[in-house]
Parts: C-alpha cells; sequence; structure tokens
C-alpha cells in the first residue's frame, strides 16, 4: 500500500501487486547462544538486556507450501526500554540464493506498508527481483512486529474494516467528520483491547531494531536491504540508528523523513493526481477514449462519477455495494503500476454503467480483502505504525485552513487527503516519533530511487532525501507507477543490481 502515513494510501504501497497463500506458523525459537562471530551477534553498547536477542539461532525449516525455501521464527522484545520483559515473535523466510557458489550474503527486503508482508515478499522474490540478484544473495523477508505471521495486531472484524475502507474520504458536514473520526478511535480502541500493549509498540523505530537482531541472527556483520515504499523509510530509520552496521542499502519509492504530516499529504495529493492525469493521457493518445478528447475532460469526468457514487452507491459484489471509500480505492490501486491500466479502464467503464463490482475488487485488492474476510491486517498495522510515527497531525482548524492548497494540488482527490491529515488526532495511542531529518553519518554509500511520474512516493521525496543522507546516491527512473527497480527500466535494473551484487557505487546521479 502506501503513505500519508495517514490517509492509507501506502497501505498496499510497493509492491503489493502479487498474491501469495500464507503458510503454516513455524514454531518458536529459543534464545540459545548461537556460533555467530563476535562482531555480527554483539548487542549495541549499553543494551546488556539485550545480548541474549542477538545471540539467538534461526531454526530454519522446510516452509510448509514450499519446500525449498526456508522458514524460522526470530524472537525481538515487545518494548526495548524493558528487555527483559515480554517478547514477540517474527515470522522470517529465506529463499537460498540460487548460486551457492557464488553466494554474497544475505539481502533483507520489505514492500513497504507499514503493515505489508514482508515474508510474502520473499517468497515471489523470483518474480520481484531479477535472476543477477536471485542467485546471488539469500533474499530474507520478514513480517514486521504486528504483521500477519508475526504475533499479529488484533483490532477489528470484517464489518468493522469494511465500514472503514467503505468510508467517505472528505465528509461534507462537522458532524460526518466527527462520526468519521470516532470510527477511526473505535478501531483504536479495538487494537488496545484485543492486543494490549502490543499496539503501544509498532512504531518503525521498534521495527528497525528488530531488523538489527535480524542482521546478527543471519550471522551478517552488516545489514544488505532493499526497502520499497514504506521499506525506504524504515531502511533510512535503521541506517540512521545504525550507521556502522549498513552494508548496500537500496532505498526505492523514497520517503522523506523529514517533511510534516501536512506537507506529507499535499505532496502525495499531487502525486496521484499526476499519476492520474498520465492514465488519461494514455487514453486519449490512444483515440476514442471513453473519458473524454482531453485530459481535463478526462479527469472532470472521473470526479464527476465520484460524486455520483457519493451520493449514491452503486451495486457491487457479493452484497456489497460500491461506496465512496472504494470507488477511490479502486481507482488509486492500478496508479501504481501501468500494467494495471486496461483494468482501470474495464472498471471505470463498468463503473459508468452503473456495474460497481470490479471497482469494488480493485479496492478489495488494494486493502487485502477477499471474498470471505480479511486475508491481512495491513489496514490495523498500518494505523498503528504510522499514528506512533507522526506525533505532528494538524487540527481541524489547520485541515480546513489548507483546503485549498489541497483542491489546487489535486482537483480529484485534495479534499479526501486534506481531511485524513488529522485521522492520528483521533487514535487512541500516543505518538512516539515526530517527522525530522536523518543523515545517518558514517554509513557507506545508499542507493535512492524515484520515479517522475510515482503516485504514492514523489520523486520530490527521494531528492529531499538524498539531501539528508550523508551518502545518499540518487537514481532518478523517468516513467510511470510506483517504485522504479524491476519496473521495465534496464538502467535501474543494471544500477540496482552491480551496486547490489558487485558494490559498483555509480559516481554521479544517475538518471534513466
Amino acid at each position: 500500500m502506501a503513505v500519508l502515513f495517514v490517509v492509507l494510501v501506502l497501505a498496499l504501497a510497493g509492491c503489493g501487486l502479487f498474491s501469495s497463500k500464507q503458510a503454516a506458523p513455524q514454531p518458536s525459537p529459543t534464545l540459545s547462544p548461537s556460533p555467530l562471530p563476535t562482531e555480527a551477534a554483539a548487542a549495541p553498547s549499553g543494551s546488556p538486556g539485550l545480548a541474549r536477542y542477538y545471540r539467538q539461532t534461526l531454526d530454519w525449516k522446510p516452509c510448509a507450501d514450499n519446500a525449498h525455501n526456508r522458514c524460522a521464527r526470530l524472537r525481538v522484545p515487545l518494548d526495548y526500554a524493558r528487555p527483559k520483559g515480554r517478547s514477540l515473535s517474527l515470522a522470517v523466510l529465506k529463499v537460498p540464493a540460487g548460486s551457492p557458489s557464488h553466494r554474497v550474503g544475505s539481502l533483507v527486503i520489505n514492500p513497504g506498508g507499514p503493515g505489508e508482508s514482508g515474508y510474502d515478499y520473499a517468497s515471489y522474490s523470483s518474480a520481484a527481483f531479477g535472476s543477477e540478484i536471485t542467485q546471488a544473495f539469500d533474499v530474507v523477508g520478514f513480517d514486521p512486529r504486528g504483521v500477519q505471521r508475526s504475533d499479529p495486531l488484533k483490532c477489528a472484524g470484517t464489518a468493522q474494516l469494511d465500514a472503514y475502507a467503505a468510508a467517505d474520504p472528505d465528509p461534507a458536514t462537522a458532524a460526518a467528520r466527527r462520526q468519521a473520526l470516532a470510527q477511526t478511535r473505535r478501531l483504536g480502541e479495538g487494537c488496545l483491547r484485543e492486543s494490549g500493549d502490543l499496539a503501544r509498540h509498532m512504531s518503525t523505530e521498534e521495527s528497525a531494531r528488530d531488523m538489527d537482531i535480524l542482521r546478527a541472527a543471519l550471522g551478517e556483520q552488516r545489514l544488505t536491504y532493499f526497502g520499497a515504499s514504506y521499506g525506504t523509510y524504515l531502511g533510512t530509520v535503521y541506517a540512521n540508528l545504525f550507521p556502522h552496521r549498513v552494508g548496500r542499502m537500496v532505498l526505492d519509492g523514497a520517503i522523506d523523513p523529514a517533511t510534516s504530516t501536512q506537507q506529507t499529504g499535499l505532496v502525495q495529493a499531487h502525486g496521484f493526481e499526476v499519476a492520474l492525469r498520465s492514465y488519461v493521457k494514455a487514453c486519449v493518445d490512444r483515440g476514442s477514449c471513453f473519458l473524454g478528447s482531453s485530459v481535463d475532460q478526462g479527469t472532470r469526468r472521473i470526479r464527476a462519477f465520484l460524486d455520483s457514487v457519493q451520493k449514491k452507491p452503486l451495486p457491487g459484489s457479493g452484497g456489497r455495494p460500491l461506496r465512496i471509500g472504494n470507488a477511490v480505492y479502486g481507482i488509486w490501486y492500478p496508479l501504481y503500476s501501468r500494467t494495471l491500466w486496461g483494468t482501470l479502464d474495464t472498471a471505470l467503464q463498468a463503473g459508468f454503467g452503473g456495474n460497481g463490482g470490479p471497482l469494488l475488487a480493485l479496492s478489495d485488492a488494494y486493502v487485502n480483502r477477499g471474498p470471505h474476510g480479511y486475508t491481512a491486517n495491513s489496514t490495523e498495522a498500518y494505523l498503528a505504525t504510522s499514528c506512533l510515527d507522526r506525533g505532528d497531525a494538524p487540527t481541524a482548524a489547520q485541515v480546513q485552513r489548507d483546503e485549498s492548497k489541497f483542491v489546487k494540488a489535486s482537483p480529484t482527490f485534495g479534499r479526501g487527503f486534506d481531511f485524513a491529515d488529522q485521522a492520528c488526532r483521533a487514535w487512541p495511542v500516543r505518538p512516539t516519533n515526530r517527522p525530522h531529518a536523518m543523515h545517518a553519518q558514517g554509513a557507506p554509500p545508499i542507493l535512492v530511487i524515484g520515479t517522475t511520474r510515482d503516485p504514492a512516493t514523489p520523486l520530490v521525496w527521494a531528492r529531499a532525501l538524498v539531501r539528508q543522507l550523508d551518502s545518499g546516491v540518487l537514481v532518478t527512473r523517468n516513467g510511470d507507477g510506483h517504485t522504479g527497480y524491476h519496473a521495465g527500466n534496464s538502467c535501474v535494473d543494471g544500477t540496482v543490481e552491480s551496486y547490489l551484487v558487485s558494490d559498483k557505487v555509480p559516481s554521479a546521479p544517475v538518471h534513466c
């Protein structure tokens, strides 16, 4: 998914475009001493209580759904301030390097979210990464704390999550706005009720610390890492905490850690508008476009359609109507990949004809909703992590003041982004972080990728992150869709693969 961090835009951001089966849970590991090299297994200085976590071994076993892959469980402390207290169990999956004789090491990956499954991401690594990488690396993915197969955050049932996904992103009245924020608060209260302290320990900083324990358990002195979308933020936080533990790191579809929540929403609103206009332009350029004869006409027709659904939901499928929230998500989802634009054509034409089923199916894919309920807890994990990370949610007055800026940035989606910025003010758990610049001083060169018409993580963020990082190197992809690697651009792919496999660092910014 994707970011506001609060708009639930990034819930699928970063490669949630593949389906995968959930494997059976694996047994928890023991925290027995390991034969790892002393430097790799060393806990951070001043943290003697963490030593048992850093010395643990991973008990790899064949995965239940694919015996070629290896599965294990990793123990991490729930609360790093109290490492002798309760622990959490994280699910880890490894796809062994295809060419053991040329193995470089372990590549830890994260697909985004927050709330998406790194375990799943690794399981389909042969589709998500080039053979140069899968031959050279053990590709390792893990479900971050609270996500899916790791001890999961539980907050709400199917009906409550359906209502959340269907809700109006731009409620028109003060009463409707209060009701929308109350809906967010009730979801958070469910997290506290069902999962207790886990809801208070879902921050990105804690997941980054978990990742350093994983690095040690893999026997790696330095972390080699590929993060997409929100995974770039996770990687940036890691590099800022452990700059001397960074190996080769790729941050694809980068997020600017310093930008405020309101500025994040504003930039992302514009990003989705740019992506939508690019989609409409492709339709117009083909001729006889069902949306109209110009880009402006096409985007206005889409906005008019959304307005009509806002007033009167359309028949959907499975007894569920297409409501305005579903319609917006159903349009956003295909903007993540140009390969899905034809699917969006079909869904919009059906919607214009009064059939909301295809758009509802796209919305369901965006929020991991299956035919019998939710297949993952990405919505809950997304909100829990985002609201801990971003303690600068604007007030209602600030939202109202900035509405015109959002509408200018995105006539189609702007008001919804503006309203969503205040969602974390309703979340019942106090935030533990605020946006701030991260420099990762002392880290080796870090590759940062931005795409010119990326809807969810616009290029401006990649440029900003490179300016912050002491050792950032920018790779720019001129193209559509979310993230830049393995998106059909041989220049980007070659740069990433040479860097990860052969440690070839570009001597200057790369334009692809």
